[in-house]
């Protein structure tokens, strides 16, 4: 029989240090926000049509606009306390969405649905503006160094922030106050992502839901890679797989995997973040040359 698991004890009395705060209802306030899709004809092919215009403008609208692709739908919800009221507001972007489509429908899986190859995932157009061109530009280039299909690649976001509230009971319960308060919440926020880092494989085990790919997934004369096997004439799956989209197969990016970013602290983070950023990479520089010497800016 393995061990049962068991709560470190500080936790354990962290988390009774807080309950009579929660009883007072200082903690009950978490926030949430869900970003979510990907529209396809009747045929499960990714649509080819441009972003329907009754649903407003994709570079304006604080709630459906698109991601990458013109195919691509985004939603976002406003920021709510309570996880069904989130959803609630996620429902009737559905269904406000689903009047306004012709013979279209939205996919529901993370990983796409039925392409036709790189030039078949449409890059958004925002528009002749500025602030659109450059949308537009930046996509462009995700295309040149990793390829529209894997941009096609969806997912929900979820978005949560605790209350100020519980950082200040924490704070004082940890006889913390004589460090700045914005310091203190962002010294507790790097330490919850270390933790969602090291426990991240656990989430996805419990979560993940994104087993298969349609085959057009894969490249014409692509090696189909030794986990997946056939599971129809247009389907793969990885037997004892829970999320292909976080796998090598999925939203991946070799360059950034070599890249060190630290998590101990703001001031780190912000430091080997700028350090990646400004590094060089050698095939990306041969493409700018190229563009260069093409007389492309």
């Amino acid at each position: 029989m393995p061990e049962p698991l068991t709560v470190p004890f500080a936790l354990t009395a962290q988390v009774e240090r807080l309950i009579p705060s929660a009883r007072l209802g200082r903690l009950g306030r978490l926030r949430r926000g869900l970003e979510k899709g990907l529209r396809v004809d009747a045929n499960g092919h990714i649509a080819q049509t441009p972003h329907p215009h009754a649903l407003g403008s994709k570079l304006t609208h604080p709630h459906i606009t698109t991601d990458y692709s013109e195919s691509l739908l985004e939603y976002i919800t406003p920021v709510y306390s309570q996880p069904g009221e989130a959803l609630c507001f996620l429902s009737d972007l559905h269904t406000f969405t689903y009047h306004h489509l012709e013979n279209e429908w939205i996919w529901p899986g993370s990983m796409p649905s039925r392409l036709s190859g790189n030039d078949s995932v449409p890059i958004a157009d925002y528009g002749s503006s500025n602030v659109g061109t450059m949308k537009h530009v930046y996509r462009k280039g995700l295309d040149m160094r990793y390829g529209r299909i894997m941009q096609a690649i969806a997912g929900v976001h979820y978005n949560v922030s605790l209350p100020d509230d519980m950082w200040h009971g924490l704070r004082e319960l940890e006889k913390a106050t004589n460090i700045p308060f914005n310091d203190y919440r962002s010294t507790r926020y790097f330490g919850m992502i270390r933790h969602f880092r090291r426990h991240s494989w656990l989430l996805l085990y419990l979560f993940g839901a994104s087993p298969a790919i349609d085959k057009s997934f894969l490249p014409d004369g692509h090696k189909v890679p030794e986990k997946l096997q056939s599971l129809s004439d247009d389907t793969y799956f990885a037997p004892y797989a829970t999320t292909l989209r976080m796998s090598d197969l999925g939203y991946q990016n070799k360059v950034q995997s070599q890249l060190k970013i630290c998590f101990n602290s703001l001031s780190n983070y912000v430091n080997t973040l700028r350090h990646a950023i400004s590094s060089p990479w050698p095939d990306y520089e041969k493409w700018a040359l190229m563009l260069m010497a093409s007389g492309v800016s």
